[in-house]
């Protein structure tokens, strides 16, 4: 194994995937940047505050890169036992790489004192670069781990486990929706303390603000949620304006105060799938064509929430049906997906299938327990 420290390592690291993926049409090839930041102290918070990370290539006798694979400690990453992450994982279709990969981040993982790891999985947040596709092997969304088939038998064989199901969910916009959302969506509308509204550019330091209320009152403190801070969100939603599409993001507000969030944007991919991992200046002005001229088809479901008391009264349909009178005239989109839920919040999932989706996509997150003898446990339930 040769560890990545050259600017030449860090193009051979992108190629590995390049080589690997050049016969499959369904691959989009990630921007180069996006990879690179993960590994970049500037960019990286979670390198600010402590974390660890290594890369590495391997190479055949014949020295052709076959392989590649980054490890991690991130101590925001908590955990029953200490528990280390791989990710960027590429390899040929053998066996015996991909355990001697595996070996040597197992390795390196109990030299910083942990004693799981789990990949393939992000050296960050959650909502980029996360787990394993088991099932769905079509076209990625944006920030989206692509992986080809045989991967899943060389986690498995080396005896990682599954520590939980990350499944998305996909519909057609033109779909009508079911019968009771209307319903639900036309008792809500009675009552003129509810205002749902689409996002507005010309507002998003309003709307960020409003973002992180409803994030913080629906998730953090539950189930090991973090709160967010509105700082955070201001950056986000900075950086989301180039490429935010203004009608298919909605909030709901009950006497002006805020109380529910569908967050969506265009899947990026369907612009980024003609740049070759690029972003020069010449991608960019191609970009700036495709998003003004071009067709993207499909747009992807970032966060849903209610805060906790307005739940189960029908805020979900109302919000959903609101947005279906703007969003599906325009004829602008053909699908929606929604990002990965954990198979560990059922009540997301049934929210979810409510909407009349199907299962468009399933990735695993594995888990690897380094004392062989310990008893595995999946992910707990929300």
């Amino acid at each position: 194994m040769h560890e990545v420290k050259t600017a030449a390592d860090k193009q051979a690291f992108i190629q590995v995937a390049v080589e690997i993926y050049k016969n499959d049409t369904n691959w989009i090839r990630p921007l180069d940047k996006d990879i690179e930041e993960v590994f970049d102290p500037e960019k990286n918070k979670f390198i600010k505050r402590g974390g660890e990370y290594i890369r590495w290539l391997l190479h055949d006798d014949a020295g052709r890169a076959i392989g590649r694979v980054a490890a991690f400690v991130n101590k925001q990453y908590k955990n029953e036992q200490p528990t280390g992450g791989i990710g960027f994982f590429e390899c040929i279709n053998d066996q015996a790489s991909a355990n001697f990969i595996f070996d040597t981040c197992r390795q390196w993982l109990q030299g910083k004192g942990m004693e799981a790891m789990d990949g393939p999985i992000n050296f960050g947040e959650r909502d980029k670069w996360w787990g394993l596709v088991i099932d769905g092997f079509h076209s990625p969304m944006y920030g989206m781990n692509y992986n080809l088939p045989y991967y899943v038998p060389l986690f498995e064989n080396y005896g990682f486990k599954t520590y939980f199901h990350q499944i998305c969910f996909g519909l057609k916009v033109k779909n009508k929706l079911s019968d009771r959302f209307y319903s639900r969506h036309d008792i809500i509308a009675e009552d003129p303390d509810y205002r749902a509204t689409m996002i507005k550019k010309a507002q998003l330091e309003k709307f960020a603000k409003d973002f992180t209320y409803i994030y913080n009152k629906a998730w953090a403190g539950h189930g090991g949620g973090k709160s967010l801070e509105e700082k955070t969100v201001q950056k986000m939603f900075k950086t989301m304006k180039p490429v935010m599409d203004e009608h298919i993001s909605w909030f709901v507000y009950y006497k002006e105060e805020p109380i529910a969030m569908w967050v969506n944007l265009p899947d990026l991919n369907q612009y980024f799938k003609y740049m070759n991992g690029k972003f020069g200046l010449l991608e960019k002005l191609r970009f700036l064509w495709l998003k003004t001229f071009g067709k993207c088809y499909r747009f992807v479901g970032l966060v849903f929430g209610v805060i906790p008391e307005f739940q189960g009264k029908g805020i979900d349909a109302f919000m959903i049906v609101e947005g279906a009178k703007v969003i599906q005239p325009m004829a602008r989109y053909e699908d929606y997906e929604m990002l990965w839920i954990g198979d560990f919040n059922p009540k997301m999932i049934n929210i979810a299938e409510s909407l009349g989706t199907t299962r468009s996509r399933t990735l695993s997150t594995f888990r690897y327990l380094f004392d062989r003898e310990k008893e595995f446990k999946r992910h707990p339930m929300l």
